[in-house]
């Protein structure tokens, strides 16, 4: 299982949220590609970014600092937030992003979501952001009908790399992820699926690797930058 510190990028800052609220953002750095050579330096294989104003706006916002990072650091990278149309796709592809995050599209847009994991192969992520089971979107701002696992089986057959699945409620609460939920989810799927969301200890990690072979990876921020989760301990412990 691989362990993706997560960057949240906010007005050129790395933050992290409580339950995607944009008032409650605490600022854990005024440099981004440092923190994120920090993550490189203790060994991560993998870095997950998310451009939370672009999340908001439909469109990047946080490309200066994106761009420094993946300039900074030798690891793949992904990135979620305001990625909405082929052009943007494949600008960040160009740019060395190794994996795009179509959230928002992927309800409003699935034929996108297809188009771009056939003309990319391998560099196309589905992220589900859902409260209680029903996915939201645009930077959570906006709850649908649709269900998560619903969602999630409608692009078994598009080839997309991952399904990132993110429990909203549990994001930044340091209250654990929902393993019941995730679980469900990977048994549900032929596709690979990332947990996000609340992974706040070694423990969370371990009960999520337990969820089994479906489970990919998991993703975690702010257990990472309170000192709550060691990186290094936890890169040894996944191994």
């Amino acid at each position: 299982m691989i362990l993706y510190p997560a960057i949240d990028l906010k007005d050129g800052q790395a933050v992290r949220l409580v339950r995607g609220e944009m008032d409650q953002a605490t600022v854990f750095s005024d440099d981004p590609a440092a923190q994120a050579m920090e993550f490189v330096r203790a060994g991560c294989e993998w870095l997950h970014l998310v451009d939370l104003n672009g999340a908001f706006a439909g469109e990047p916002v946080n490309a200066t600092p994106v761009e420094a990072i993946l300039k900074a650091c030798n690891v793949p990278t992904q990135l979620g937030g305001g990625i909405r149309d082929m052009a943007t796709i494949e600008r960040w592809l160009d740019k060395g992003l190794q994996r795009v995050i179509l959230g928002t599209v992927a309800v409003e847009n699935p034929d996108l979501v297809r188009e771009a994991a056939k003309a990319f192969p391998g560099h196309v992520a589905v992220g589900i952001d859902a409260r209680g089971g029903k996915v939201a979107t645009k930077g959570w701002a906006e709850e649908t009908d649709v269900e998560l696992t619903d969602l999630a089986k409608s692009f078994e057959d598009a080839g997309v790399a991952a399904i990132i699945y993110t429990d909203i409620n549990r994001d930044g609460a340091m209250q654990g992820p929902n393993i019941e939920a995730t679980a469900a989810l990977a048994r549900s799927v032929s596709i690979p699926v990332i947990a996000s969301g609340g992974v706040s200890s070694l423990e969370d990690l371990i009960a999520l690797r337990e969820c089994g072979a479906g489970l990919n990876g998991a993703i975690s921020g702010r257990a990472l930058y309170d000192g709550a989760l060691d990186l290094g301990d936890a890169l040894k412990a996944l191994k």
